[in-house]
């Protein structure tokens, strides 16, 4: 895959990413909203339900203490006809007239309004009886004059009872004169407004904390719960207590301090569950995003890993097919010194790749756990010094040098001789190669407290910061474009840390560009 088709796939990745979150988002807001709405209906059903009982029961306790009070009395009331009114029905065939008339009475019990209010006015109450009457003639005339000829009716029907309507209409028009003069505290208590609030609001399903207050013309009376605090977005009102001209001094209001926890709650599960799944999907996300670079990388080094191979085995079997082909010469095979030097020539080459070979299988060993390590309680010194000894040639061609402070007095540790030497041997061979002109290399070791650090330091060319991050990774090499003057395969280093790990110890590296680089061993001591 090409970086631009890599690159456009992890952006539309991305924007499908950024999108399913932007769409839960914009769920749960618009649940939130429609949650929010719902309850303000609701809310706004219960304080008017809640008004509407208010007023109700006060005219209902108004009435049932009129009717009492009434029928304390013991006598008769006054009556005084207001109205009357009749209307003729006759029957031009059977000569059958009906009369229907009503009257309109009013009573007085002579009960003045001080008895519900002592402080008002002495204004009577009166209710008012409809007397209904059907009066049937068969056969007989009632003159223009609406005057009857006959002496009485055939059939008479009487009925009388309340005009409940317009005693209804009576007893509210003066109820709300009477108990306007009341304070509010007389009207209402708290009790009854916070059990009439709380019945009211568990019918609708709002079960939450809630406080409320009676406002007068904006200022708060004693009408109110002990922690009611006005907020503008958790607070809702409605007039209660309407007057005969349809106005209100005073407002009910009622407040829910935990209002926002209450509308999240029923979208706590789904919620979650959308979170989740969301969550599950960034992990997926990068997790597929790690791979493919991880995978890109990989590509990437293998393919620098096959280019540095195929330029360093090209050379020894160049060299191979050179000394073969001398050795056929007629001129040469009589030479046995030639032949001896060229034999040792395609020996030298063989075994150089078959190092190369070796450290691969060794590294695919490490990693599947099939190579057996065994440990031995060994001075480090000797160790250093024997690996010293294996590039000592190699320093001389070169014209260099290696230095040695070994000034650890604690050096006995838990090893295998033959692996941690390979490991003291690459290091230093690195510290070679990758010195530009006569290698000068520093081995020390020095004990802090338990541990042993072994520091194999060098003047050469050195590495960047990325690189320090990724030098002991498998196939990874420096960039160097395409040079090849440093030859490897990056799995020197890849070996050195398996087997320090294996050996419970560190290795760390601290480098400069172009001023060199120093690599520290750090392992435990035998106590």
């Amino acid at each position: 895959m090409n970086k631009t088709r890599f690159r456009i796939l992890v952006l539309l990745m991305s924007l499908s990413l950024l999108g399913i979150i932007l769409v839960q988002l914009y769920w749960i807001n618009t649940s939130y909203k429609n949650n929010e709405e719902q309850f303000k209906y609701h809310v706004k059903q219960v304080i008017g339900n809640v008004a509407n009982k208010l007023q109700q029961q006060e005219t209902f306790e108004f009435i049932q203490k009129y009717k009492k009070l009434t029928d304390s009395i013991g006598k008769a009331p006054k009556q005084s006809e207001l109205k009357e009114y009749f209307y003729v029905e006759r029957n031009p065939r059977t000569n059958e007239q009906i009369i229907y008339s009503n009257t309109i009475i009013q009573e007085d019990y002579n009960v003045n309004r001080s008895f519900f209010d002592k402080s008002a006015d002495s204004v009577k109450l009166k209710s008012f009886v409809s007397k209904r009457k059907t009066e049937i003639y068969n056969g007989k005339l009632i003159d223009n004059s609406g005057i009857k000829k006959n002496t009485g009716p055939d059939m008479t029907i009487e009925k009388s009872g309340s005009l409940d309507i317009l005693d209804k209409a009576i007893f509210e028009i003066n109820l709300k004169e009477i108990v306007a003069l009341k304070s509010i505290q007389e009207r209402v208590s708290v009790e009854r407004l916070d059990a009439m609030l709380e019945n009211e609001l568990r019918e609708y399903g709002v079960k939450t904390q809630f406080e409320f207050s009676i406002y007068s013309n904006g200022l708060a009376t004693k009408v109110k719960s002990e922690d009611f605090n006005y907020d503008k977005n958790s607070t809702y009102e409605i007039p209660v207590f309407v007057d005969n001209d349809n106005e209100s001094k005073y407002q009910l209001m009622v407040s829910f301090p935990h209002k926002e926890k209450f509308l999240f709650s029923s979208l706590v599960g789904i919620t979650l569950l959308s979170l989740i799944f969301t969550l599950v999907i960034i992990v997926a996300y990068f997790s597929a995003l790690h791979q493919l670079i991880k995978q890109k990388q990989i590509s990437e080094i293998k393919t620098d890993f096959i280019n540095n191979m195929t330029h360093e085995f090209k050379t020894p079997i160049a060299t191979i097919n050179l000394a073969l082909d001398a050795i056929k010469n007629p001129k040469i095979i009589e030479d046995k010194e030639k032949i001896q030097r060229y034999l040792q020539m395609i020996r030298d080459e063989n075994k150089r790749m078959h190092a190369q070979v070796e450290n691969v299988l060794r590294i695919s060993k490490l990693e599947r756990k099939e190579l057996e390590i065994s440990k031995e309680p060994t001075d480090v010194h000797d160790i250093v010094e024997d690996a010293i000894e294996h590039v000592n040639l190699i320093v001389e061609d070169r014209g260099g040098v290696i230095k040695t402070n070994l000034n650890a007095k604690r050096t006995t540790i838990l090893l295998n001789d033959v692996h941690f030497t390979n490991v003291i041997v690459n290091i230093l061979d690195n510290a070679i190669k990758y010195s530009p002109e006569n290698p000068i290399v520093e081995v020390s070791t020095e004990n802090v407290k338990d541990f042993i650090l072994i520091k194999v330091k060098d003047q050469g060319t050195g590495m960047s910061k990325i690189a320090q991050k990724r030098i002991f990774e498998k196939f990874y090499r420096e960039h160097t474009g395409d040079l090849h003057n440093v030859k490897g395969h990056g799995l020197g280093l890849a070996y050195v840390k398996r087997i320090i790990d294996d050996h419970n110890g560190q290795i760390f590296v601290e480098s400069e560009k172009g001023k060199g680089s120093t690599f520290t061993i750090k392992m435990p001591l035998i106590n």
